[in-house]
């Protein structure tokens, strides 16, 4: 049974096309009718549009297979008072949602991901959690990639944020517990009896994904066709229990693995 990366492991950041070996890997699996779910921190577009992005790249799987943190905001997130953060496009598709947002008394401080956030936004985020608005991140990346740069992903964000206010946050998207759990019970949809221990989850975020999904005592893989380009760059400065159990250049590596 797996949970699948998107970002970095079945598409790439620099052009969104698809990663060797990542429609092959899905075709795999709905052949061996193997369990999985497709669990992606995307936020830019609407979950439907972005899955039917992910359909016109040839990729062949039913919308139950796919997760995404704006399809759990709403049970996190109230809809008035939201002083939001993140790309225009993210800020578009919370209004679509019917989100309110006020950058005057905000209720809650919502982030996601920006290449970039300026000094300005910075300053108002921390005034606002410390009158007292609630600090949630729409996932906990820990690199955002992009035009082969890299740049703070969302949790290194926060991290500043808790450090800067002595405020603690919470997360929407992976590798929060609740996206998880949310996660394995879509998957039980597929197999009834399964646990976080009959799961493999692949990524190219060795440090956000893999290490929440690692504590939850989950197999872990790691891509390098991500955000790090070796394994070198990160994997030894891991603490012991939360490095990768595997990993691979690509998904085509673990498809010529099985």
């Amino acid at each position: 049974m797996y949970f699948i990366d998107v970002q970095g492991t079945l598409i790439s950041d620099t052009d969104k096309s698809p990663i060797a070996g990542s429609r092959e890997f899905i075709e795999m699996l709905n052949e061996t009718k193997t369990p999985y779910m497709v669990i992606t921190n995307s936020t830019k577009k609407a979950s439907k549009d972005f899955y039917e992005f992910l359909m016109s790249l040839g990729f062949n799987f039913t919308f139950d297979k796919y997760l995404d943190p704006l399809m759990l905001l709403e049970a996190h997130v109230a809809k008035e008072g939201v002083a939001a953060y993140g790309a225009d496009e993210f800020l578009l598709t919370l209004q679509n949602m019917g989100y309110i947002l006020d950058y005057e008394k905000p209720k809650t401080v919502l982030v996601a991901i920006k290449e970039d956030f300026t000094s300005h936004e910075y300053a108002q985020m921390i005034d606002f959690v410390l009158a007292g608005a609630a600090l949630v991140g729409m996932h906990e990346t820990s690199i955002y990639a992009k035009n082969n740069r890299r740049y703070p992903g969302v949790g290194a964000v926060l991290k500043l944020l808790e450090f800067a206010t002595s405020c603690s946050y919470t997360v929407v998207g992976k590798p929060s517990v609740a996206f998880y759990e949310e996660s394995l019970e879509r998957l039980r949809l597929q197999a009834p009896d399964a646990k976080f221990k009959d799961v493999t989850i692949i990524s190219d975020d060795v440090k956000g994904d893999l290490g929440g999904a690692k504590e939850l005592g989950m197999k872990t893989i790691f891509v390098t066709s991500g955000k790090y380009k070796s394994a070198q760059e990160i994997v030894p400065f891991l603490h012991d229990a939360l490095k990768p159990d595997a990993v691979y250049a690509n998904m085509q590596e673990i498809l010529e693995s099985i």
